[in-house]
């Protein structure tokens, strides 16, 4: 067949899923020239690990430290500093909106002096690897669209995940592992807290090939990856061939892309029979590793355990490993709740960058921390000397990142005295996800996809490099 006439029958996405070269090859190759006469970045970064605390920790209990707010605690949240900001349906009805000031001390910790709340003692002991931005905002100021958005670049659903981009546009540099792993884990803060759904780390429009995989924490880390009772690995291989060559003659006929998807996705499958019982096995873990991570270091399926297999995956060059920790939603009895999310995930936190920095493995693994959006300085609900709880803030909040090129020991971005807008050197989540980019060597405008008529990408028509925080 004439390769014009048969370009014509399909559209781009398929006509290139269908020729000889796999996406991940086609993407790296593209990574090796000059797109639009513009060279991709330098990677700085082999892999990612993004601790998504799922319901938005407060960054006034965490790292943004506001001394003065003592001295007007109970006091109403001044006009002049709200501007007529949108609030949520769970608190535009109030008549009052009090001051409520940490119930928490900070400190100045590390050469770089950098604020951190009692709450997070292990992370203060590794501030100066860390690059904490406290001028975060985002767009969206409920929980399911700002996740969404944090994830995809977009508040509604159906876009790809940022670990399916890095798929797409970096391939997989281990055979037998996916690209792109997540896992769950619920805190003890509050338990009931919100849902995730698995298109958070879904790949939208793009191949499903790319979208991640999520490991469980039962005996079975992947449903249905082991052989049933009676088959032998060799009758498994004889039966995915089998598969396989009648996928190939349904792929010649249509031409359906998901098909070479499948295709891949058995073989995958196949491979990480040895590789995921392998790779989700601590056993052979010294002791003093697994005190470093903690107690629940020891329990499948607890954040502790997570941040220890991330490690492990990054030795391997999985290129996105994405855990998600549920329960920092704190609307109300937020010192009780705070406390007790801070205590699941603080010690591994710091216990992961400590273990990627003494296996030499800091410098090209960047480590990202942080939620949806930030907390309100005004008590939601009832405030009391012992309690009060935080409603959902968009205009501000706090993360941080280590490793993979970006600056150690710096504090970056100021609010005003309240925690309630950005005063200096504000940081969107375009602006975030284009850096996350950008150190693994792929440049966000170029990053593209074409889906119903228009080019897509992460960041959509915003972002830009956060030059200030690179190496």
């Amino acid at each position: 067949m004439n390769v014009l006439k048969y370009a014509q029958q399909f559209n781009r996405r398929q006509f290139v899923q269908t020729s000889g070269i796999g996406l991940g090859a086609f993407a790296v190759k593209a990574l090796q020239k000059k797109a639009n006469g513009i060279p991709h970045p330098a990677a700085k970064a082999k892999r990612v690990i993004y601790m998504f605390q799922s319901g938005a920790p407060s960054q006034l209990e965490t790292f943004d430290y506001k001394p003065n707010l003592v001295d007007i605690q109970k006091t109403e949240l001044p006009d002049s500093i709200r501007q007529g900001q949108r609030l949520t349906g769970m608190t535009s009805g109030q008549k009052s909106f009090p001051i409520a000031p940490s119930k928490f001390r900070f400190n100045q910790h590390g050469e770089s002096g950098a604020w951190v709340s009692e709450l997070l003692p292990y992370t203060a002991k590794v501030a100066d690897d860390l690059c904490i931005i406290n001028s975060m905002q985002t767009d969206a100021i409920n929980h399911d669209p700002a996740i969404t958005f944090c994830q995809t670049g977009f508040q509604l659903a159906g876009r790809p995940s940022m670990g399916a981009w890095v798929a797409y546009g970096l391939g997989t540099a281990n055979e037998n592992l996916p690209a792109y792993v997540v896992m769950v884990s619920r805190g003890t803060g509050r338990a009931a807290g919100q849902p995730l759904y698995d298109r958070l780390w879904g790949s939208g429009f793009l191949p499903g090939k790319h979208q991640g995989v999520k490991l469980r924490s039962g005996q079975e880390a992947v449903l249905y990856l082991d052989n049933p009772a009676g088959c032998t690995t060799q009758l498994r291989r004889e039966m995915l061939d089998d598969i396989s060559s009648l996928n190939q003659i349904k792929s010649a006929q249509v031409g359906d892309p998901e098909i070479e998807t499948r295709i891949s996705q058995y073989e995958l499958a196949f491979r990480m029979q040895t590789a995921v019982p392998e790779i989700t096995d601590i056993s052979d873990e010294p002791e003093h590793i697994l005190e470093m991570y903690g107690p629940d270091v020891r329990k499948p399926g607890t954040y502790a355990r997570n941040c220890l297999l991330a490690r492990k995956m990054a030795e391997r060059d999985v290129r996105f490993i994405q855990l998600f920790h549920m329960g920092w939603d704190q609307h109300n009895d937020l010192p009780d709740h705070m406390s007790k999310q801070c205590k699941d995930t603080d010690q591994a936190s710091a216990a992961l960058i400590q273990d990627l920095k003494q296996r030499g493995m800091l410098d090209d693994t960047l480590v990202v921390w942080g939620g949806e959006f930030g907390r309100t300085v005004y008590c939601q609900g009832k405030f009391t000397d012992q309690t009060y709880g935080r409603d959902h803030h968009p205009r501000n909040f706090s993360i941080w990142m280590a490793g993979g090129g970006i600056k150690p020991g710096i504090t970056y971005g100021k609010t005003d005295d309240f925690s309630y807008n950005v005063t200096e050197n504000p940081v969107e989540v375009f602006d975030l996800n284009a850096t996350i980019l950008h150190q693994l060597g792929l440049d966000h405008e170029q990053l593209t996809w074409r889906f119903q008529g228009r080019d897509y990408r992460l960041t959509d028509v915003h972002g830009r490099v956060l030059q200030d925080l690179i190496v």
